[in-house]
């Protein structure tokens, strides 16, 4: 009852009924024309059988009872011509009454009374007061998968959609959703842009410069607007639209998995670098490393790196002593760049007449998360070879097979048996889990790297032989996150964060090793500042906490949230 008044006013609000109440006008119209041709013709039909006593009012009880099928009641014609009569208005009856009132009045009537209804029940303005949360606009899957990492790290944030029915189903599913226009400016001035910590546009490049333009018009100025973009043209657009930060996560993922392609020359694969701190993984894959334990395999003695993590089919954990290395685990390592220098030597080729760095990287999928794979493979000097069913411009004759990645022909005019590394970069899922189980069972040896869009297919993947997955929608999350929140820094791997925090009274006094740091939370320390403003990367187990140094710890997020709760920072 709350919303009735206003469902009705906008049930009869002129956008919403012109054409429809026009239409039901006439219906009724014609209705009415009929009810009383049919009255005026009964009576002249009761006068041909010389029963001239029914009036008007009797007349149109007539009609209606037969034309609504109720029957004839007590009144009935004995005349062939009456009964004929009768039949025509029953007929007619059954066209108007039974077939096209019911249809005109649910899509003209009650349809749309239903739509305002809906309307009305889906919040289109955020209350007063809302500030520091993130705008999304469009809610497609990748947008989704943003608003439920915010939702773990604790922002506030709110979904612009423009259709009703989405918002009332994300509604149901615990979103914080309002309906609008992208298009509008009062959309977003009810979403209290303004206040808002930061607008994500998530949309086509065209959409998305519309969305910037339109929400930088809406006032203001200093509201951060982040936005994908496909190519280095549209960056540009939407930088002049009014964007501050522009993404092109389909190169991103597409270098990124270029970059963990194995490489004799250069094992480890950088992926952060913070004040001196530089964070890799390392594929323990064809090293010598492969069945040693931690402890006996003398990483750290020489080279100076930490083993702060272990990631396996999709799975991370923290490393112990006695944890012994298999081919299919990538090593999270810990240490300065000339640590991890030391660490390529240390398990780069002993044998002068290894070639793996010659045989081409199998790229399955031409699109542009591929060709900028390609793309990141040629500028490290090594050779590929893209499968696709389309040929792509700017290609060499020599690195391109046209066909589907599917046929075995193609597969083995790629070379796949004998490649070190597949790339499977489409935009389809299903397609992926698909390629990479078939490529899994050509070539057991081979070093599988999967392009998952959305992070529930990510363990898919992995069961299907991945041995790496980088997932675009977890891209887009930590890439956000990171803008959102500079001191926490979110690792490209899923789920897996730098974090900073500070000693405090439970932790000072304390050295590293028996702090519990690591068996209470599942947290390695993987750097420290301490009073005097020395960054100490990899720290002595026997360093004993002083209050109010800075500590970077690794862990995920239920890891993080362990160690704030066990030692109050």
């Amino acid at each position: 009852m709350l919303f009735l008044p206003k469902s009705i006013e906008r049930f009869l609000s002129k956008n919403n009924t012109n054409h429809g109440m026009g239409v039901m006008l006439r219906f009724a119209v014609l209705l009415t024309v009929l009810l009383i041709l049919y009255s005026l013709f009964f009576q002249f039909f009761m006068w041909l059988e010389g029963r001239d006593g029914y009036s008007f009012i009797t007349g149109l009880y007539w009609v209606l009872t037969v034309m609504t099928t109720l029957g004839f009641g007590d009144i009935t014609f004995l005349s062939d011509a009456g009964r004929l009569f009768s039949i025509f208005v029953l007929l007619s009856g059954l066209l108007l009454f039974l077939t096209l009132f019911p249809f005109m009045f649910t899509h003209y009537i009650y349809n749309p009374w239903l739509e305002a209804q809906k309307k009305e029940r889906t919040p289109r303005s955020l209350p007063e007061g809302t500030k520091g949360h993130v705008i999304i606009v469009t809610p497609s899957p990748i947008a989704l998968n943003l608003a439920d990492n915010l939702n773990t790290y604790g922002a506030p944030y709110v979904l612009l959609s423009n259709d009703s029915q989405q918002t009332m189903d994300l509604l149901d599913r615990g979103y914080n959703v309002v309906v609008g226009e992208h298009d509008e400016k009062e959309v977003y001035r009810h979403l209290r842009h303004d206040q808002a910590a930061m607008l994500v546009a998530l949309d086509s490049d065209t959409r998305n410069t519309n969305i910037v333009f339109t929400a930088r018009d809406a006032g203001a100025p200093n509201l951060p607007i982040v936005a994908s973009a496909t190519n280095d043209e549209s960056s540009e657009v939407l930088k002049l639209a009014g964007c501050d930060q522009v993404f092109q996560f389909h190169r991103l993922l597409g270098e990124a998995l270029g970059r963990r392609v194995l490489n004799d020359k250069e094992r480890c694969s950088v992926i952060l670098r913070v004040e001196g701190l530089v964070i890799a993984e390392t594929p323990v894959m064809r090293t010598h490393l492969v069945g040693k334990s931690l402890k006996d395999c003398g990483l750290r003695a020489q080279t100076g790196v930490n083993v702060v993590g272990l990631w396996e089919r999709g799975v991370f954990r923290l490393p112990h002593a006695d944890s012994v290395f298999t081919s299919t685990m990538v090593m999270v390592i810990a240490g300065t760049s000339d640590q991890i220098q030391q660490v390529n030597e240390l398990l780069g080729p002993r044998d002068s007449t290894r070639q793996k760095n010659e045989t081409p990287v199998v790229i399955l999928g031409g699109g542009g998360v591929g060709l900028a794979a390609a793309r990141f493979l040629r500028a490290s000097g090594r050779s590929f070879c893209i499968v696709d069913k389309i040929k792509k411009s700017g290609v060499p004759e020599e690195s391109m097979i046209t066909g589907d990645a599917s046929d075995l022909s193609v597969l083995e005019a790629a070379n796949l048996r004998k490649a070190a590394s597949v790339l499977v970069t489409t935009h389809d899922d299903d397609t992926n889990v698909y390629l990479t189980l078939y490529c899994r069972r050509l070539n057991k040896e081979v070093q599988i790297i999967s392009r998952a869009n959305l992070d529930r297919n990510i363990h898919m993947l992995h069961t299907a032989g991945a041995d790496l997955v980088l997932s675009l929608a977890s891209m887009v999350s930590n890439s956000v996150i990171n803008l959102l929140s500079p001191g926490k820094v979110l690792m490209v791997n899923e789920g897996l964060n730098i974090f900073r925090s500070t000693v405090g009274e439970d932790l000072a006094g304390k050295h590293l090793m028996g702090s519990g740091i690591r068996s209470e939370t599942n947290c390695s320390v993987v750097a420290l500042r301490t009073l005097d403003s020395t960054m100490e990367i990899n720290p002595d187990p026997y360093h004993v906490f002083v209050a109010n140094e800075e500590l970077l710890l690794i862990g995920d997020s239920a890891s993080e949230k362990a160690f704030h709760e066990r030692f109050h920072s």
